[in-house]
């Protein structure tokens, strides 16, 4: 089955957000993510920092789905993308080496 990312940055109204605000759509991502992985899929979910540990450099999904149209169609269901809180990609990958990850 194919593996896809999906990558995201917080659009600048989101940044403007004190936490508070953002942290109810963030724990809504975190648990459908925990959902989704609890109904078989595949996921690996997390964000990224800076030389600092400091976060704000986006997030990154990597799933596996049967094709494209279903992994649109699948990620658009996401909070953060269903909020308008991220702007976001989603590519298909394809690995051609490593450890064996996945």
């Amino acid at each position: 089955m194919p593996w896809f990312i999906k990558t995201e940055t917080f659009t600048p109204d989101t940044v403007a957000l004190p936490l508070e605000q953002r942290r109810p759509y963030l724990e809504a991502h975190r648990n459908w993510v925990d959902q989704q992985v609890q109904n078989g899929r595949r996921i690996r979910s997390g964000f990224l920092v800076d030389e600092q540990r400091r976060p704000g450099g986006g997030g990154l999904l990597i799933f596996e789905a049967e094709s494209y149209s279903e992994a649109l169609a699948w990620v658009q269901n996401d909070p953060m993308i269903r909020a308008g809180l991220v702007r976001w990609q989603l590519q298909e990958w394809i690995p051609v080496s490593g450890d064996g990850w996945p």
